[in-house]
């Protein structure tokens, strides 16, 4: 456990106070309160790991539970539904903006808290971690008049950070943008947010064809959850409109495909998609202890079969005083599709899904893969990290390769070229052994930059 509370002593008040002022200068991401059959579970989440924080006895369980459902808003009589509220207040001057979700459970109610965030958001695209080329293709998506663009990834992949950025990019006082969220993440000066309620009607789809009223330039719809929001999300991006969303898919092909199970028309997607942003949360690499190992044969394998060279040496996570376990903080790994006459052509004649996957990925995308690897190389996160976000097999056949890896025996040999010890000369030559690279010009994602920038580590 990373905390302890004297219970006799700090009532309760004090202690739900100090686990958010303490989770928030940790950086967590999530408290969860975890009702067990002798105490009560918390735990944070830090760079996308949980981790045991402290435990609540029994006897405090409910005053607990109860002092976090006044404080967000909640019906403390309510036990037996699922609750949504909202925490805004400021403790020990630092300002605390959390989402807080209750569930009911055969021990008790759940309770989790999500910490917002908006450092990132605000400084701007330029920090979400783009490579030169994904930032390059961005801002010229960003620039089109009219369409639909798509942030696309798993719940907590940093969607509503990418989508809120952008929002500050267009933000510009000729500009009427107008969004239409549940809930409200983030109030942004010049942009007029509308909050959905369903309990009263005010659903993403009525409230969308109001916003179609009010004359705008530039639409952000926080998620297209159903077929009649994505439809009408559609049909408004044809009319002239610039129309942002995100949507649950994990990449550029799996979105087309979802949208299209939405009953969104095909002719219509095809006109209106113009570009699809996919990505996930990978943790970052510790500056300060991070250190070069030799990659191992399956490591060089998966390099030689994305990259079409030899890679000899990556960074792995060390762990100092600083980090605790050789990461701080995480980055995002993407995958940019700008849609091109090809792809609106291949879906308007319903292209069977091998040759659209082919075509999808034979253009000028760089997969989530390729993004993740080559920051595996820059030293920006490990091996390990990207290898337990991506799926290999389905990521190397957009790669147009067919060769089968295996994660845990992926993770098993990271792990032991981690750990074995292997002295200078033989790393000497390693490094010093030539090699005869099998390049594949086509898997490089500008062709602007050199081979030896690529692995410039």
């Amino acid at each position: 456990m990373i905390k302890t509370f004297d219970y006799e002593k700090l009532p309760v008040v004090e202690v739900v106070n100090e686990i958010l002022y303490d989770a928030s200068k940790r950086g967590a991401s999530d408290i969860h309160f975890d009702p067990e059959e002798n105490e009560m579970l918390v735990r944070i989440r830090i760079d996308g790991e949980l981790l045991n924080y402290t435990t609540i006895p029994n006897a405090l369980k409910k005053n607990l539970i109860t002092r976090v459902k006044i404080i967000s808003g909640m019906n403390i009589t309510e036990v037996r539904l699922p609750q949504d509220g909202a925490i805004k207040q400021t403790i020990k001057d630092v300002n605390l903006d959390l989402r807080v979700s209750s569930l009911p459970t055969n021990e008790g109610e759940k309770i989790v808290i999500r910490i917002l965030d908006y450092s990132m958001s605000l400084k701007g695209i330029e920090y979400l971690g783009f490579s030169e080329r994904n930032f390059k293709k961005v801002s010229k998506l960003i620039n089109v008049p009219s369409g639909i663009i798509l942030v696309t990834g798993a719940t907590g992949s940093g969607k509503s950070t990418t989508v809120y950025s952008i929002l500050q990019k267009l933000n510009k006082s000729e500009t009427n943008l107008i969004t239409v969220e549940d809930p409200i993440e983030m109030n942004i000066a010049g942009i007029n947010q509308v909050q959905v309620n369903s309990e009263i009607g005010l659903s993403f789809a009525n409230v969308l064809r109001s916003i179609l009223r009010q004359d705008p330039d530039i639409i952000m719809i926080g998620e297209i959850r159903d077929n009649e929001t994505a439809r009408i999300a559609v049909r408004a991006s044809i009319t002239g409109h610039l129309v942002l969303s995100t949507i649950h898919t994990n990449n550029s092909l799996n979105t087309i495909e979802r949208l299209l199970d939405m009953e969104v028309e095909r002719y219509l997607l095809a006109s209106a998609l113009e570009g699809i942003i996919s990505q996930k949360l990978a943790r970052r690499l510790c500056d300060k202890c991070k250190q070069k190992r030799p990659t191992n044969d399956y490591e060089k394998e998966i390099f030689r079969k994305v990259f079409g060279m030899e890679v000899n040496e990556i960074y792995s996570a060390q762990g100092c005083e600083e980090c605790g376990n050789g990461y701080k903080g995480r980055i995002a790994l993407h995958e940019v599709l700008l849609i091109t006459q090809e792809i609106r052509d291949a879906i308007s004649n319903n292209m069977p899904k091998d040759k659209l996957r082919a075509l999808v990925y034979n253009t000028d995308v760089n997969t989530l893969l390729q993004d993740g690897l080559e920051k595996v190389i820059n030293g920006y996160t490990t091996f390990e990290e990207v290898i337990k976000l991506i799926e290999l097999d389905d990521d190397l056949e957009n790669n147009n390769t067919t060769y089968k890896f295996n994660l845990n025996k992926a993770l098993e040999q990271t792990e032991l070229s981690k750990t074995s010890q292997i002295n200078t000369n033989q790393i000497n030559d390693a490094l010093n052994k030539p090699t005869t690279p099998t390049v594949n010009d086509d898997l490089f994602i500008d062709d602007d930059l050199s081979k030896t920038q690529v692995l410039d580590i």
